[in-house]
């Protein structure tokens, strides 16, 4: 028996560990957790079972991403002090979204474990920029981008992280809209930068090496080196012909079968939504962390 969570963050846990002690496999969307607490038990539940979990960080089965870890794990980029990252959505015209129909939901039950609060419509259609039930772009977006710096760089614990951060636009929003953030790991930073009210650029992430520059997002990557002239002349080059999302669940599908470790492991799902949330947690004490904190 298999099961596909896709609900809103605050659920996932919850629904992933039922699912696993009733004797199911799990398809868990990202970010794994809502909280950094939930990671060990969400962990403690996948290894004390002999259950599959694949995370829906889809980069992990996506080939160009794959082949690209390989080139900086190879050396090609020699050293890599700084990964930069982005990702800018428009979220303007959700209001343009078909009505809730109020009476065929049921509102106590889509909060869960979430304080008791009364109906909002914005917050059913855009929960994940509100703290009770997502964590805005750090648990959204980013959460998919550092996944990739983890498992290029072979390092996924951070030791500081700094935000700067504002509701420019969207100012009803628990979560900030405007962001950069910076997050610390031993040897080298990870940067990231976006804002909701402009999808100019998409998202993607750049290697920045001693060597050579990768570039990469959901269409391709390419690399350029340091000393050759032209930057529209990358010396590697791969294009996306087929979304990773596909062979991402094929893998989970066959994992099933074949009881072998997925691609997109728990422990690779908490490590990234954790450092999602550690950047959260830098937004609620004056832009900065110190990480692990330290106990008062």
């Amino acid at each position: 028996m298999r099961v596909i969570i896709a609900s809103p963050d605050h659920w996932h846990v919850r629904m992933a560990v039922d699912a696993i002690t009733s004797g199911k496999d799990v398809y868990l969307e990202k970010p794994v957790t809502h909280t950094i607490e939930e990671g060990a038990m969400l962990t403690h539940a996948v290894r004390s079972s002999k259950k599959i979990l694949q995370c829906g960080m889809q980069q992990r089965s996506w080939s160009h991403f794959r082949d690209a870890v390989e080139l900086i794990q190879g050396g090609s980029l020699g050293r890599v002090p700084q990964v930069r990252t982005y990702w800018w959505q428009n979220y303007l015209g959700w209001r343009n979204r078909k009505a809730v129909d109020v009476q065929a939901l049921d509102w106590k039950r889509w909060l869960g474990g979430a304080p008791d609060q009364p109906f909002s419509e914005e917050k059913f259609y855009v929960w994940r920029w509100y703290w009770n039930f997502g964590g805005g772009a750090m648990t959204d977006l980013f959460t998919h981008w550092i996944d990739v710096a983890h498992w290029a760089m072979k390092s996924d614990v951070p030791t500081h992280a700094q935000i700067l951060a504002d509701k420019s636009i969207f100012t009803q929003w628990d979560c900030p809209d405007t962001i950069q953030a910076a997050v610390r790991y031993p040897g080298f930073d990870v940067v990231y930068e976006g804002m909701m009210a402009s999808s100019i650029d998409d998202g993607g992430l750049e290697f920045r090496g001693t060597d050579a520059t990768l570039k990469i997002n959901r269409g391709g990557f390419a690399v350029y080196r340091e000393g050759v002239s032209g930057k529209e002349n990358p010396v590697v080059k791969a294009d996306s012909f087929r979304d990773g999302t596909i062979d991402h669940m094929q893998n989970f599908f066959d994992c099933v079968r074949s009881r072998k470790e997925p691609n997109a492991p728990v422990e690779t799902g908490v490590a990234a939504a954790r450092a999602g949330q550690i950047v959260n947690l830098a937004y609620q004490h004056n832009g900065q962390i110190a990480w692990p904190q330290k106990p008062n």
